[in-house]
């Protein structure tokens, strides 16, 4: 490659004509479909991401401006070309590259990317700490249009577009139509604002106007009169109207009109936001005509015949709604991944797609339970995490019929640590009036989602991981109880553990304890426990708050005089093969209190 190469820098980068840039451009998409093809990865809306991203390093200086990426799957482009393209093969592979941008990685990561809707407000208290040192450099937020289903954009938009900070918003539309257009007038005004020659002019006739008491006056009926003609044209621009100087759209593929009106922005030392409109997957035909199936790609062998957790949700709701006309399904812009697919082909009135905007889809699901419906809304562990403050107020309190089906519980692999779902457990078992399932296989999986809908009489969660139990890994034994145990005469030694880890561990040494109902524990289950002298606990997810840290507790508390050990992750769990991640706590073998 001609100017995809080691030599590559955002300074060098400026040295190139738009010719140049071109060739670059189509050489960095042929790169990245080459190789995230191999390592997995978010591939299509890196490629739509391509020549605004080096429209961004040609016109500004990072890491001097700040880059701030909403979601930061978008910023593989950066990644080359801010000095870690020879590591780029590392890609979400265990201490490799992070799929998203990571300060600790490279000081052009201005701020950690891996959840939606948070590029504004971490830009906009960028920008003023900037503004307080005195430094007079750009913040960049490049938020893609999913991110402004998420209400968080909105509380930085309401907060930046009042304040003096030198920030730059960037609509990346490329999906849906947020901004609507107002015809062609509108159109040839956008154009005509977006140029330089236009806002030095307007800069001109501004100072010019001011030097005088009848000029003075002469500007502000000017001004008045462009606000009227405006709001008429433009029918009150969202982003105007928030406080933000406005230009758009601007063809997100078209490197000139990008530096354009990026080199506009950049003389503006107020809240700007620019609507750039690109295509998702753009260069790679299957990408362009699939966005949603080639968003993201993982690097694993071929599952083909084997249903993963995510089908077997997906298909069992299906039935349960079939059968049910008050079950709804709620999903976060997650509608294929959890497999939502299934029932928003056959039951459309009753599927709602809020999203991503979880905290909004559990209280929205309250409100379907206060009204006497069985909603259920999927959504992954990771992102679960931002609906706390709506579980415990709007759910909990009330004791509302709200089912949770949290996918992806558990380690999840090469994403990394802002995906793992380790700390679903110990967050809802704090809530009072919570019940937590986590099935083993599918037709637990299938028992305890009835369960949670007609037996519990409050909100309940049932998590599952990601993927599929392996073939020749089945439980046997009767399905629905609350937990099961797999013993042997005389055995003193118990090890107790849920969800998928159960399959690695029965067959062992030591008996074996899997929970099924996780929280709140059955009664009568302490009792089981008791009978043991060594007991080990063995939990994917994270171990401060979690099942071990309970039953333990209330061991000692009845006066049991055995020992404990628990395996659980003390921590953030890095990206690496999710074998090798749950290899970190599988061990049996362990001494007294021990943790990992």
């Amino acid at each position: 490659m001609k100017y995809l190469n080691g030599n590559i820098t955002p300074d060098n980068l400026k040295r190139l004509s738009t010719v140049e840039l071109s060739r670059l451009c189509a050489e960095i998409r042929r790169f990245l479909i080459k190789t995230v093809s191999e390592t997995g990865g978010h591939l299509a809306s890196n490629l739509g991401t391509v020549e605004l991203i080096v429209a961004l390093h040609r016109v500004y200086s990072s890491p001097r401006d700040k880059f701030v990426f909403d979601v930061g799957h978008q910023a593989y482009t950066h990644k080359l070309l801010t000095g870690r393209l020879e590591r780029f093969n590392t890609l979400r592979e265990e201490n490799g590259l992070s799929g998203f941008p990571r300060p600790s990685e490279s000081e052009h990561d201005a701020f950690i990317g891996g959840h939606s809707g948070i590029s504004v407000s971490a830009a906009l208290g960028l920008a003023e700490a900037m503004r307080l040192s005195g430094d007079k450099h750009k913040v960049i937020a490049v938020a893609g249009d999913g991110a402004f289903t998420n209400g968080g954009v909105y509380e930085g938009l309401n907060n930046a577009g009042k304040s003096r900070a030198n920030i730059l918003i960037i609509l990346n539309n490329n999906e849906m139509s947020i901004s609507r257009s107002a015809g062609a007038v509108s159109a040839y005004l956008s154009r005509l604002r977006a140029t330089r020659k236009y806002y030095r002019a307007k800069l001109n006739v501004k100072g010019f106007l001011g030097k005088t008491q009848a000029g003075e006056a002469v500007k502000t009926a000017i001004s008045r009169t462009k606000r009227i003609v405006k709001n008429v044209i433009y029918q009150g621009n969202l982003f105007e109207n928030l406080g933000f100087k406005y230009y758009g759209s601007v063809d997100g593929h078209n490197l000139t009109e990008l530096t354009e009106v990026l080199e506009l922005a950049k003389m503006i030392d107020s809240p700007c936001l620019i609507h750039v409109k690109t295509k998702k997957g753009k260069g790679y035909k299957p990408a362009e005509h699939n966005s949603g199936e080639y968003h993201g790609l993982d690097k694993v062998k071929s599952l083909r015949g084997r249903e993963t957790f995510s089908e077997v949700f997906g298909r069992e709701i299906l039935a349960l709604g079939k059968n049910d006309e008050k079950i709804c399904l709620i999903s976060a812009a997650m509608k294929h991944a959890t497999g939502c697919n299934y029932f928003n082909n056959a039951l459309p009135e009753r599927f709602f797609d809020c999203g991503i905007a979880e905290s909004h889809a559990v209280t929205f699901a309250c409100g379907l339970a206060a009204q006497g419906m069985l909603p259920v809304f999927a959504v992954y562990s990771t992102f679960s995490q931002r609906c706390f403050d709506r579980l415990i107020h709007d759910a909990a309190i009330e004791n509302l019929r709200v089912v949770l089906a949290i996918d992806r519980a558990g380690v999840v692999g090469e994403d990394g640590e802002t995906h793992q779902g380790v700390f679903d457990v110990a967050m809802l078992s704090l809530i009072p009036n919570f019940t937590v399932f986590s099935p083993a296989s599918p037709d637990e999986l299938r028992d305890c989602l009835r369960r949670a809908l007609y037996e519990v009489s409050g909100p309940a969660a049932v998590r599952y991981p990601r993927g599929s139990i392996p073939h020749g890994r089945s439980l046997r034994g009767k399905i629905g109880n609350d937990f099961r145990l797999f013993k042997k005469r005389g055995n003193k030694k118990l090890i107790i553990t849920y969800g998928r880890t159960v399959h690695r561990l029965v067959g062992g040494e030591a008996d074996t304890l899997q929970l099924i109902k996780i929280h709140p524990l059955s009664d009568g289950i302490i009792d089981v426990i008791k009978g043991y002298k060594d007991v080990v606990f063995v939990e994917e997810g994270i171990k401060r708050g979690g099942v071990g840290e309970f039953v333990a507790s209330e061991l000692l508390a009845r006066g049991w005089k055995g020992k404990y050990a628990i395996r659980a992750y003390n921590g953030f769990v890095p990206a690496a093969d999710t074998e090798k991640q749950l290899s970190l706590i599988l061990s049996a073998d362990t001494g007294e209190n021990e943790q990992t």
